[in-house]
């Protein structure tokens, strides 16, 4: 399975931050779109990510306030990205390793939308399922020990 599996099934609305916007307007869209990340854009090109991970290690570097923190002082600006053809094993391994819950998906320069961890596992999770059911089916047709001793095929 690839990433660009995921894409087709979250669509394709992204929601992204300016670098040098204010910290509290950006957290303020996050919390008003419920949305755990936004892609940093800068003159077309993505050069950080914001999570809340960022936004709550900027309060506390500030102790407990966001004051007139800009965007840029407190993103990762090197987030991990894949492509729409990375594999979901490739990017579970990625994201484990860096502890990342997010990551953008680039294909030739451009934004083509963020997956969560939470969408890597769901779609684990439904590939799992779906293979237990094929496997439940087929287990569900074999043939019987008569059956199988006449020569006769299982049940289609």
């Amino acid at each position: 399975m690839k990433v660009s599996d995921i894409l087709r099934v979250k669509g394709g609305t992204l929601f992204t931050a300016d670098p040098e916007e204010s910290l509290m307007h950006a957290t303020q869209m996050m919390s008003e779109k419920d949305l755990g990340s936004l892609v940093v854009i800068d003159r077309g090109a993505v050069v950080g990510m914001l999570t809340f991970r960022e936004v709550i290690q900027a309060i506390v570097k500030n102790n407990g306030s966001i004051g007139s923190t800009v965007v840029r002082a407190a993103m990762d600006s090197a987030p991990l990205v894949c492509t729409p053809e990375t594999e979901l094993d490739e990017v579970r391994r990625m994201m484990l390793e860096r502890h990342a819950r997010y990551m953008p998906v680039m294909s030739d320069g451009m934004l083509m939308g963020v997956i969560s961890f939470y969408d890597v596992a769901k779609a684990v999770v439904d590939s799992q399922n779906f293979e237990n059911k094929m496997l439940k089916a087929y287990i569900r047709d074999w043939p019987s020990e008569a059956g199988a001793k006449e020569g006769q095929a299982p049940n289609p």
